[in-house]
């Protein structure tokens, strides 16, 4: 069974908390319901105790699906990581939430608005093996108590290309789930259909954005960073933009599990609400079309 899920990204920036920055929960959470959304990723305005969570969410019928952990695998054990991550596993744990995001952000630059993504970190070849020995540590101890670790490959860290989503899959073992962004793969320089056909019986949850080319392009020429390329509109929601989905979602067959739309983009230029109900519309039409809702 598939559930359509929605990230707050698109109300309320995360990582540039200018954008969206006056905008309350409560009206990312009533949009978020009206369009049809059936659960939403957590983010920086949302309360981390189980009973106020629940409180904030129970009224618009949503269901909290998962939330992001900055990794530090790099810097230390598995241990230490699963100390600093045990208040948010147990969140997760309580609200029943089947997956845990997880991106090692050791060096990671995509919170720098002046950083150029040409200054991303790069994995040392050294550094593969013990890495992948201590991210399947995690995420078995987090399986062992119920919740799916889902690796977030994502631009500006040390895993953002498809060369780095092949070394992490062959580093890991098969408790790390693969949490499939289409959007980060597309610009990133993989072909997100080819990943969802390779890693099919790794992929726990995926993450549905789309990718202007224009925008990307020109990111790219000029050497932007990051933030400043989800100011200029380089990610907007599905059907908007140059991603295969059909592909994407054939590959997909089968899967089951939630789908979330996380497209950033800045509020003042693209309405929350609309993008949010075009990107629900679209993606309702190609999991239809691929025979998985």
């Amino acid at each position: 069974m598939i559930r359509i899920g929605v990230n707050p990204i698109g109300w309320s920036n995360d990582d540039l908390r200018s954008l969206g920055g006056d905008t309350p929960l409560e009206t990312c959470l009533a949009e978020a319901a009206s369009v049809g959304f059936a659960g939403v990723e957590l983010g920086h305005k949302f309360p981390r105790e189980p009973a106020a969570l629940q409180a904030a969410l129970a009224p618009y019928g949503l269901a909290c699906v998962t939330g992001w952990h900055s990794g530090g695998l790099l810097q230390h054990d598995a241990a230490a990581e699963m100390e600093v991550m045990r208040s948010h596993l147990d969140l997760l744990k309580a609200m029943g939430s089947p997956v845990l995001v997880f991106a090692e952000t050791s060096g990671a630059i995509h919170g720098d608005y002046g950083a150029p993504l040409s200054r991303r970190p790069l994995m040392a070849e050294d550094d593969w093996e013990p890495f992948g020995r201590r991210l399947t540590q995690v995420a078995e101890a987090t399986l062992s108590e119920g919740v799916r670790l889902v690796y977030h490959h994502h631009m500006g860290t040390v895993v953002q290309s498809a060369a780095d989503i092949h070394a992490l899959m062959a580093m890991t073992g098969p408790a790390v789930g693969l949490l499939l962004d289409t959007g980060h793969a597309t610009w990133g320089g993989a072909n997100p259909a080819a990943l969802a056909t390779y890693y099919r019986d790794r992929i726990f949850h995926v993450h549905a954005k789309d990718v202007r080319r224009d925008v990307m392009q020109r990111a790219e020429a000029e050497n932007w960073s990051f933030l400043r390329s989800v100011v200029e509109g380089v990610y907007t929601v599905p059907g908007d933009g140059m991603v295969d989905y059909p592909a994407v979602f054939a590959a997909l067959a089968g899967y089951s599990g939630w789908v979330v739309i996380e497209a950033e983009q800045d509020p003042e230029k693209a309405n929350p609400l609309l993008y949010a109900q075009m990107g629900f519309d679209h993606l309702k039409a190609y999991l239809s079309g691929a025979g998985l809702a």
